[in-house]
């Protein structure tokens, strides 16, 4: 066997839903990978948490609970890492880093933390660092946006980027059922966790967002830097709203290159997360269930979409395969993947001061003067009123108004003002508002 022919060994670190299918697929496609690679693929070990569960197709020979020590071996070549969670997993990367090995990982929670810190240790041995399933499972993102847009000018990113959220706020569209209702359905069927914090609460998409936004960027964006609002407080009657203007209610994650305001000239970076009404003509209103999507503009290219499987077993193995291929040619022609790629060092503009727009449903007595007053409110905060409908009951009303691009902050001022009137009962929902004007 010659040099060129040694194997790659690799160290999986997490035998789970993703990890299973990783070895499966490592075991079923071996002469394909070898011919792609040109070198045998080979595994070195598989670190769990407990050795002694059943893991069929899983050589059991192959199992350790020693991970530290796994991906410290002199054997070891590249280490793929499932298992999630920031420590000990970064303490773990870093290692196999500094010690020359390339590392594949799907840990989107610690690479929108730490991703600086292990860029640095794998540019400091020459090693690889990829990470595709970070961000939407199976569909090719993150490297055509790292190598095949290297060239062009990004200038957003707006996405559905959560499957879990996505089936919920589907389901409540599609049924008219409320978001406990449509939780249950998602836990029943598998796509929601038994603790649904993270998805639900937009911790995951924020996640996602932190690393969308670096690489579109060439910023470094953490999950702490983004805007983040989740879907528990999106109700039937917001969904119907939505329904009534031709729009659809979705949990996106916006990355936007905008400008930098105040006294700082150039540009900025605005990242958020949070449900938002798009027009159904939007070609992210049609992706339903949980499935993902992104949309990407660019100076050059112009309008992109990429669409798929935004999770599971299988769709994930697939990208850490891809990425594994990737990385094993690299070693064995010598070659190195991309760096991180920061040098715009953007800063990153808070939520105030992003151009958003508003959907406000208010409950309001029903008498002369009302509408009157409320847009007098819009007017001394400068946000122009884009349309209303008013529909009454009684001696209520119910009172609709979405408005113009406005600054958030003067938005959010501008509801609590509302809020405070004499003759507002109850302000129902705030929601934004993205795609194309009213």
């Amino acid at each position: 066997m010659t040099e060129a022919a040694k194997p790659i060994r690799v160290a999986l670190l997490g035998c789970g839903t993703v990890g299973t299918q990783i070895v499966r697929l490592l075991t079923e496609q071996a002469d394909d990978l070898a011919a792609r690679v040109g070198a045998p693929v080979e595994l070195a070990g598989i670190a769990v948490r407990r050795a002694n569960k059943p893991r069929p197709g899983v050589p059991a020979e192959l199992l350790t609970t020693d991970a530290a020590g796994l991906v410290t071996r002199d054997d070891v070549d590249v280490v793929v890492e499932v298992i999630g969670g920031i420590e000990p997993t970064r303490d773990w990367l870093l290692t196999a880093l500094k010690a020359g090995k390339s590392v594949v990982t799907a840990n989107k929670a610690l690479l929108a933390e730490h991703a600086g810190d292990l860029f640095a240790a794998a540019d400091a041995t020459g090693a690889d660092l990829y990470f595709e399933a970070a961000v939407a499972g199976a569909i090719p993102l993150l490297r055509p946006l790292r190598e095949s847009m290297a060239g062009d000018r990004i200038t957003r990113v707006m996405g559905i980027v959560n499957g879990t959220t996505n089936f919920i706020l589907s389901a409540m569209d599609e049924t008219g059922a409320g978001y406990a209702e449509a939780l249950d359905e998602a836990s029943r069927l598998g796509y929601a966790e038994a603790d649904p914090t993270a998805d639900v609460e937009g911790y995951d998409a924020a996640s996602k967002a932190a690393i969308l936004a670096s690489i579109a960027f060439h910023t470094r964006v953490t999950a702490g830097q983004v805007h983040r609002e989740g879907i528990t407080g999106v109700t039937a009657a917001d969904v119907a709203a939505a329904r009534a203007l031709g729009r659809t209610i979705k949990l996106l994650a916006i990355c936007e290159r905008v400008e930098a305001g105040g006294d700082r000239p150039g540009e900025a970076v605005a990242v958020r997360v949070h449900p938002a009404m798009i027009p159904r003509s939007h070609p992210l209103a049609g992706v339903n269930g949980a499935f993902n999507a992104v949309f990407v503009e660019a100076d050059a290219a112009g309008q992109l979409m990429f669409y798929g499987q935004g999770a599971g077993g299988a769709p994930t193995a697939s990208a850490v395969l891809g990425d594994l291929v990737a990385v094993a040619r690299n070693r064995v022609v010598g070659g190195r993947g991309p760096r991180e790629s920061a040098y715009a060092d953007l800063p990153v503009r808070p939520i105030a001061q992003a151009a958003t727009r508003y959907h406000i449903s208010l409950d309001v007595a029903d008498r002369a003067g009302v509408l009157a007053a409320v847009a007098a409110v819009f007017a001394q905060h400068e946000v122009s009123i884009a349309a209303v409908r008013q529909e009454g009951r009684s001696s209520d009303a119910s009172l609709v108004i979405v408005t113009h691009s406005a600054p958030d902050a003067a938005l959010r001022s501008t509801v609590d003002k509302i809020a405070g009137l004499p003759f507002v009962h109850d302000v129902v929902s705030v929601m934004r508002v993205e795609g194309e004007e009213l």
